[in-house]
């Protein structure tokens, strides 16, 4: 039977790249997300996963608020703990913000925020006290753990923000993945990768890449601080768990630096440049996706701001802990521009509220970014929300409150495509002033949608990128061929301090027989010449 030569090249071209494309059958995949805003990007992968066609079993507490029992895309194995791990508690961050304005509101004395610092430090170790009881679960389960060997899993996807999933994953002896942007010590890559404090600033410092001598004085005593946080107030718990499992031979720390491949929820379009591993792959900004259709009523109120657009602002949940009177400055602000706004906001009511400002408990952020007619997005600088202005390039009013939010901030500020405002102590009349630079000076839209075409110009997005590595380690049984092995290393090995000893010791014996040779050269000499002399 003849055919049509042209379609026949066309089909050929056309299958091809699905033919030649590796694939993997439907792997069992087992899953130890965090609860929070981290479960958002963690659910999104475990989606896809579902989608093509993987299993998916997520372990979570009894008492998480996020993570519910047995949905369409994963099945669950629920540990029951002795209480809750503070993080699931949904008000335990706005405590420590509503903590943290009070001191800055009477002064900021010394005293008071090493008080605050140390009852962070404290909750922090009960944090992972917590954590780590749910590898004591699985672990003293036999019944449990027989069953999960019995499923026999493919591989181990964690967030290590609390990583009791590498001891379980060392204890089954599978290849494991890490949906990471926060670990034990602060930002992902200083576990993995080589991080020089010259011009890497470090986590909980807000600093740009080019610092001035001052500044890498203070980057350098962030990153003690966060080196001895982690081995003092952290991993303690952790290496308790591996001593008891697995004996003195094993190190935790060890453990998390050898897992088989990184997803990094980053884009160096965002991240300043820094050195990087074979086996880190970048996914941020993976959870943003096309703006789709808003409700009637959102669009109607969309459409009534006419030529001057709308603004979105949303704090997340952290907006419970603003009092009052800052709300009530920033609706005194927001009533005196033309632009409309829509603003996510819980608890009790502002004052000063304009008829331009609509007040919702919930919003479509994603679908109100990407809309024609938005202006400008007012935020505290989590990561999702980051992500998504920098995709629909919507330039950003910042209202850092905590942790990385301050670091996420400064690097849309050092690019350009943002400005930011001290919650503290802001005013109607310094807000009104940064709303109204942003909206009206065009480089900080044209710096954002510059960020956005350079976000999107990949040679596959994000998400694609995350589900290719896991279906590789699948495939693959692991990546040991990608994973350095310096981390076995000492510490003096790895800094070459060994070598340079040796160099330099080297140097002297053979500086001291240069002149050891030479003074008896010279003391040879000076007999010689006395008998003559005389």
């Amino acid at each position: 039977m003849g055919g049509i030569p042209g379609v026949s090249l066309l089909f050929l071209a056309l299958s091809l790249p699905l033919l030649m494309s590796p694939s993997v059958e439907g792997g069992k995949i087992l899953v130890f997300p965090v609860d929070g805003s981290h479960w958002v990007n963690m659910n999104l992968l475990i989606q896809n996963l579902h989608a093509r066609g993987h299993e998916v079993t997520v372990v979570r507490t009894a008492s998480s608020w996020y993570l519910k029992e047995n949905q369409p895309h994963y099945s669950t194995i629920s540990i029951t703990l002795p209480e809750a791990i503070c993080i699931e508690e949904q008000d335990f961050f706005v405590t420590f913000l509503v903590k943290m304005l009070a001191i800055k509101k009477a002064g900021g004395s010394p005293i008071a925020f090493m008080e605050f610092y140390w009852e962070m430090l404290t909750s922090l170790s009960k944090i992972h006290q917590q954590a780590s009881l749910v590898g004591v679960e699985i672990l003293e389960n036999k019944t449990l753990l027989q069953s999960i060997r019995d499923t026999q899993f493919d591989i181990v996807l964690t967030d290590p923000g609390l990583p009791v999933g590498v001891i379980v994953a060392h204890e089954l002896k599978l290849p494991t993945v890490f949906n990471v942007r926060w670990i034990t010590s602060g930002e992902g890559h200083s576990v993995v990768a080589p991080s020089p404090t010259s011009y890497v600033p470090a986590s909980g410092y807000a600093a740009s890449d080019k610092m001035s001598f001052v500044e890498r004085v203070q980057n350098m005593l962030f990153f003690v601080l966060n080196m001895c946080i982690d081995k003092y107030i952290v991993c303690p718990h952790y290496d308790k768990l591996v001593d008891r499992y697995f004996g003195p031979d094993v190190n935790f720390y060890h453990l998390l630096q050898g897992v088989d491949m990184w997803l990094i929820r980053v884009d160096f379009v965002f991240e300043f440049p820094r050195p990087t591993m074979p086996n880190i792959a970048y996914i941020g900004g993976f959870q943003c996706k096309p703006s789709e259709a808003l409700s009637d009523e959102l669009e109607e109120f969309v459409q009534s701001s006419g030529e001057h657009g709308f603004i979105v602002m949303s704090l997340g949940t952290l907006v419970k802990g603003l009092p009052l009177e800052i709300t009530s400055e920033i609706a005194a602000a927001f009533a005196q521009i033309p632009q409309k706004v829509i603003w996510r906001h819980l608890g009790e009511p502002p004052n000063n509220l304009g008829n331009n400002t609509l007040l919702v408990k919930w919003l479509p952020q994603n679908d109100l970014l990407g809309h024609p007619k938005v202006r400008a997005f007012v935020a505290h600088g989590g990561t999702n929300g980051i992500y998504e202005a920098i995709f629909h390039g919507v330039p950003v009013v910042g209202i850092p409150l905590l942790f990385d939010q301050f670091e996420n901030v400064l690097r849309l500020e050092a690019r350009g495509a943002a400005k930011s405002v001290d919650a503290s102590t802001l005013t109607s009349q310094s807000f009104l002033e940064v709303i109204q630079e942003v909206l009206h000076n065009p480089s900080y839209s044209y710096n954002m949608k510059r960020l956005s075409s350079l976000h999107r110009d990949t040679p596959m997005p994000p998400l694609d990128t995350a589900i290719y590595w896991i279906e590789y380690v699948i495939r693959n049984k692991g990546a040991s061929h990608l994973r350095t092995e310096s981390y076995k290393m000492p510490w003096y090995a790895y800094y070459s301090l060994d070598v340079m000893g040796f160099l330099v010791a080297i140097l002297l014996i053979l500086t001291a027989v240069v002149v050891g040779t030479i003074r008896c050269l010279c003391l040879r000499l000076c007999r010689r010449r006395k008998p003559k002399q005389e």
